[in-house]
């Protein structure tokens, strides 16, 4: 059947829970779509180091697949590399920290707020500008940041930094509140670009990480005053968290996103579905956004194509 509604029409009903013409869709598919731009030979090291070409992959990657939303995830090593991590850059593959930069109690202390203008913050918060300047008025667009306490662990490790809270808490809290401010100052810079949304990845909300003191303590009282300036900065507030066993009392209720994104991965037994989370209340006031596995998508195809007339 064909598509009755536009990107927008189809977002928006989707967001005040009126009928849809078919669900929304957007897959985690950004590093790939620079594999559709010119000769698709862009390197995921060009990729990340250009703003034209950053936003040129999602540009590109709409005309091919016809996405219904444009959010703008780079990686989630960009934080730690602006604040001295060494990042490592295949050709082909997302890149990750090898080498953190804080290893000791007292760089947790000595941590500078990144310039935002610099490195590939200014990549992220530039690419960002010019994918929505592009694709705005075809669909709903959104940046995408760290929370603080992925920042941390990625420029730390989450092994160490674990350890620290129990060791080093107050260290670990100067250290938030670094990072606090430099995604207090990326938020601005985001919201002078436009983006309909801001998605946050607070990846630790998750009971298999940490309590609800814990994450209170550690990431809570941090995101809600980041939750709160991504509105003042005129985007709607939106998280992405790719955990099991989610806070969802504290991410969907509490802090009240517009979007909740879960990536599902069943690892962890009791781990909610999105169609737990459904079933539940959580989308009473939220729209949730759940994983599609493909290879279990195309396995029942399979099936289905087996089955005799």
């Amino acid at each position: 059947m064909a598509d009755t509604m536009n990107h927008i029409e189809r977002a928006v009903a989707a967001l005040g829970d009126k009928p849809v013409d078919r669900l929304t869709a957007y897959p985690l598919a950004m590093g790939v779509c620079r594999r559709v731009v010119g000769d698709g030979k862009m390197t995921y090291r060009d990729w990340v180091s250009d703003p034209k070409k950053f936003a040129s992959a999602f540009i590109e990657g709409q005309k091919r697949f016809d996405f219904d939303f444009a959010i703008g995830l780079m990686d989630l090593s960009v934080a730690a590399g602006d604040m001295g991590s060494v990042v490592r850059m295949d050709d082909q593959n997302t890149p990750f920290v090898t080498d953190p930069a804080l290893k000791t109690v007292e760089d947790y202390e000595k941590l500078t707020v990144p310039d935002v203008k610099k490195g590939r913050s200014h990549v992220l918060v530039e690419g960002t500008g010019l994918f929505v300047q592009a694709l705005g008025s075809q669909l709903i667009t959104a940046a995408f940041l760290e929370g603080p306490l992925l920042s941390l662990t990625q420029a730390a490790s989450a092994e160490k930094v674990f350890m620290d809270m129990y060791n080093n808490r107050s260290a670990v809290h100067k250290a938030l509140k670094t990072i606090t401010e430099y995604n207090g100052d990326m938020v601005k810079a985001m919201g002078a670009k436009k983006p309909a949304g801001l998605v946050w990845d607070y990846l630790w909300g998750s009971y298999s990480c940490l309590g609800d003191a814990e994450y209170e303590e550690f990431e809570g009282q941090y995101a809600r005053g980041l939750n709160e300036l991504t509105g003042k900065e005129g985007m709607a507030m939106c998280i992405h968290n790719c955990a099991d066993l989610p806070h969802l009392d504290t991410q969907i209720k509490a802090f009240k996103p517009a979007i909740y994104s879960m990536a599902y991965y069943p690892l962890i037994p009791g781990s909610p579905s999105p169609k737990e989370t459904i079933e539940k209340g959580y989308a009473d006031n939220c729209l949730i956004g759940g994983q599609i596995d493909p290879r279990a998508s195309c396995a029942g195809a399979r099936r289905r194509c087996r089955r005799p007339p």
